[in-house]
């Protein structure tokens, strides 16, 4: 399988199904490039899958949602994959624990590998039956596949940079430097008060939790026209800000403790220098670059003693909208956030990091979910979760749109999570 070249979301579109089934898998792929055969096993914590089951994972879910039920003569490669690869879908049957992904030495990476091969197969003889037809039943959800294995091309990103960073020789995963960026406009966006359409329409692609489009009302404010940054971020801890109770929520203050948080993940000091972990190795930190891997926790608490609060998504959306543009991220080879570009307006919005929103992951006005177990995908997620907007420096390529709803829980920050402040009119 070779790789395509691409410049924009038009040129993606314009693909025939098959070709973009290549491009993406084929990406999936290209990101194990630098890794060896040791690092595609290891989970270091919970929510940290081994590369190997990214790998196997996303195929199986190929297999399972698109293969078995829509190819007659399909037999899967081996039985057992369907017990190790099922991640949290009780519908399509019992599955292994998440916490023990790690501790499953076989099948092996060739295995692995073999596995992708053989379903790649298949996907491409049914591509060749149902060619461009829109209206096969298997088409949307080999799309919605597609969508699945990007999401999972950012988790292998930042799972693999977690395990990286619990190695004690803290290896390198990319060998070239990281883009500092250019100097940013500061300032507030405003926002005026009334009632906005938000949500996703149906002429192209989004996750369910996108729909449906609606109406919504916002009372006047304003929104950042920039990220939070390392340096800003940097004051709140100089100021003492993981030792005031008065800033944190009870579960955040009780996490700070009994996890005895000092700062943002993977920040650590050598000689008094804050340094932080990347996936270019450890690096002096950037004043300049947002602040990345806080939970909601942390994000709440700066918004807090700086004087202002997270957007809702509502207020996000609004603003981001008229903004977007079609970046290259994943593609650019530029995985750690930078200071950005200097454009004008409100800034930083995609591809630099996830950025935390008070708003709860609950379901839009007049959200139906599935009752088969794609149903499963998101809705059953909707409790104890806090939304976040954008896409950061590890997003797919052609992946990020203004409805996106990313989702974490609060104390989750192995992501790559920052914010940026709104304020009340």
């Amino acid at each position: 399988m070779t790789s395509i070249s691409l410049q924009s979301n038009e040129q993606i579109e314009s693909l025939s199904l098959i070709d973009r089934f290549r491009w993406v898998r084929f990406e999936t792929v290209a990101l194990c490039r630098s890794l060896e055969t040791e690092d595609f096993v290891v989970s270091s914590m919970e929510d940290v899958s081994p590369t190997k089951w990214h790998l196997a994972h996303t195929s199986w879910f190929i297999e399972t949602f698109i293969l078995v039920p829509y190819v007659a003569l399909y037999k899967t490669m081996n039985s057992r994959y369907s017990f190790l690869f099922n991640s949290y879908y009780e519908l399509a049957g019992k599955r292994h624990s998440r916490a023990q992904r790690g501790l499953a030495t076989r099948p092996t990476v060739a295995e692995v590998f073999a596995y992708r091969d053989y379903v790649d197969q298949a996907v491409e003889d049914l591509c060749e039956l149902i060619a461009d037809d829109v209206e096969h039943p298997a088409w949307p959800l080999l799309e919605l596949g597609l969508h699945h294995e990007q999401q999972h091309q950012e988790l292998l990103l930042t799972d693999i940079k977690h395990v990286f960073w619990t190695n004690p020789i803290r290896p390198v995963y990319r060998q070239d430097s990281i883009s500092i960026g250019r100097s940013m406009t500061q300032g507030w966006e405003c926002i005026k008060e009334g009632l906005y359409t938000i949500g996703h329409s149906r002429d192209k692609f989004a996750f369910d939790n996108e729909r449906p489009e609606h109406k919504t009302y916002v009372q006047g404010s304003q929104i950042a026209k920039n990220l939070v940054t390392n340096m800003e971020y940097k004051a709140f801890i100089d100021d003492g800000g993981y030792q005031q109770p008065a800033l944190w929520l009870s579960n955040g203050w009780s996490t700070v403790q009994t996890q005895e948080w000092e700062g943002p993940l993977y920040w650590g000091k050598h000689e008094g220098e804050w340094f932080e972990f990347t996936l270019y190795g450890d690096a002096p930190l950037i004043p300049s670059a947002p602040v990345c891997h806080i939970s909601y926790y942390e994000a709440d608490a700066f918004a807090r003693w700086a004087g202002y609060r997270l957007p809702t998504e509502a207020e996000w959306e609004i603003k981001a909208t008229p903004y977007f543009c079609d970046a290259r991220l994943i593609q650019q080879d530029r995985l750690h956030p930078s200071a950005g570009n200097g454009q004008l307006g409100i800034q930083q919005l995609f591809g630099e990091v996830w950025q935390w929103t008070q708003s709860p992951y609950i379901a839009y006005p007049g959200f139906r979910r599935s009752s088969d177990a794609i149903g499963e995908y998101n809705g059953k997620f909707m409790c104890d979760q806090w939304v976040l907007r954008g896409s950061s420096c590890a997003t797919p390529y052609c992946h990020a749109r203004p409805t996106y709803r990313n989702f974490f829980p609060s104390g989750a920050r192995w992501q790559f999570s920052g914010l940026r402040l709104a304020r009340d009119a």
